[in-house]
């Protein structure tokens, strides 16, 4: 017994990741697609989910998912081989680039723990209050290492996907600030904006002394941007200060980057924010990815991959449900609630679920990827309370 829409969902990841075998674009599709209808990222509840529907054995299934994830050296037969999950960084990209809708992209770098297992640290497209996943590496949280070859070898990876003419912002938090990450950014022909703490130390242009960035604001005068040298030694950078301070957060925003003044915003800097929401849906608030009892970081790596299609997947489908641009059998109802007192109370890729729960109750086509249209980049900076 096949499954139409598994069956179309197959042709759609296969032609996404040309470069995979059969076998591996296969279990891909079956993977995120377990995901995306369980809402989970547990292989048996994928597998009995598959058996109940298609009227397999729930181990048959269940081991092909598990070979999936796992290195050829624990596969038997004879044309073993592993998935090469950093050869698919720069489709997966390529793919959100084609649905995306405009030349204007925010990346974010940040980490996420797991208890004391594994340190994801990942780079995501944030989009709508959320954040599609394109390159990550898990490590192991044990293990105490330097986190910026990491950071250039995602960039590195990802690179090709990008278009050389598109306005590119990477958005990096307080803890990940470095000249040579900087650097590296700038020489991808993309624009760091990069969070540094109140006390590090800059010399704006024409000045002899150093000082903190929260000298340069006031109450009266909360924002100030200029051309700062930052760091120190062979570490020196001529880069933008801009700093944003409302008086109602504990730190001010103070912000690195290459774009003159005039040409950016520190309001820019909010979204950051929803790769942490991303990271949330990921977890808790999703593909309870918390709850997986694997070990090994390469295989949490390959997992992370059907997680990531899986995310782009239903934030397509949920963006476009709120945009009211699903081809329906009935009227949509009037979703203008999900954005009370000016946010959203509800994530696309929640909506997106639910849009394909009600397609397959209802016996119909799934929803298949759809365009990307992406907000707006705030003008005013704003720290909204997180989607419940």
């Amino acid at each position: 017994m096949r499954h139409p829409g598994l069956s179309v969902w197959e042709a759609v990841v296969s032609s996404a990741f040309p470069h995979l075998s059969r076998a591996f674009a296969r279990g891909l599709a079956w993977w995120s697609f377990g995901i995306a209808q369980t809402r989970g990222g547990g292989r048996r509840t994928i597998a009995t989910w598959f058996a109940l529907m298609l009227g397999q054995q729930v181990n048959t299934i269940e081991q092909r998912l598990y070979e999936w994830c796992i290195d050829a050296a624990q596969k038997a037969g004879d044309q073993r081989r592993t998935l090469d999950v950093t050869t698919c960084f720069a489709p997966l990209l390529a793919w959100v680039l084609r649905l995306w809708t405009g030349t204007q992209l925010a990346l974010t770098l940040d980490a996420t723990p797991l208890r004391d297992r594994f340190t994801c640290l990942t780079v995501s497209v944030v989009y709508r209050g959320n954040a599609i996943p394109v390159a990550w590496a898990i490590l192991p949280a044990t293990q105490q290492q330097a986190w910026n070859p990491h950071w250039l070898r995602l960039l590195t990876l990802i690179q090709p996907a990008i278009p050389a003419d598109w306005m590119v912002l990477v958005l990096t938090d307080r803890g990940l600030w470095s000249s040579t990450l900087f650097r590296a950014i700038q020489a991808h022909g993309w624009h760091p904006f990069m969070r540094v703490t109140r006390h590090r130390t800059v010399r704006p242009h024409g000045q002899a002394r150093s000082v903190a960035p929260t000298t340069l604001v006031t109450p009266q005068q909360p924002t100030w941007g200029g051309a700062v040298q930052a760091f120190q030694g062979r570490y020196r950078l001529a880069a933008t200060l801009l700093v944003w301070m409302d008086g109602q957060h504990a730190e001010p925003w103070c912000i690195l980057s290459d774009l003159p003044p005039t040409a950016s915003a520190a309001a820019w800097y909010g979204l950051r924010a929803w790769c942490e929401q991303g990271f949330k849906c990921t977890k808790r608030g999703m593909w309870q990815w918390q709850q997986t009892r694997m070990t090994d970081p390469q295989r949490a790596e390959r997992l992370w991959l059907a997680l990531a299609v899986a995310t782009l997947w239903l934030t397509s489908v949920g963006s476009a449900v709120e945009d009211g641009s699903v081809a329906t059998v009935v009227p949509l109802p009037d979703l203008h609630d999900l954005w009370a007192a000016g946010r959203r109370v509800i994530r696309v890729l929640r909506l997106g679920w639910l849009w394909l729960q009600t397609q397959s109750l209802h016996g119909r086509s799934i929803p298949l990827p759809m365009r990307l249209h992406p907000d707006p980049w705030p003008t005013i900076p704003t720290s909204r309370p997180p989607i419940p």
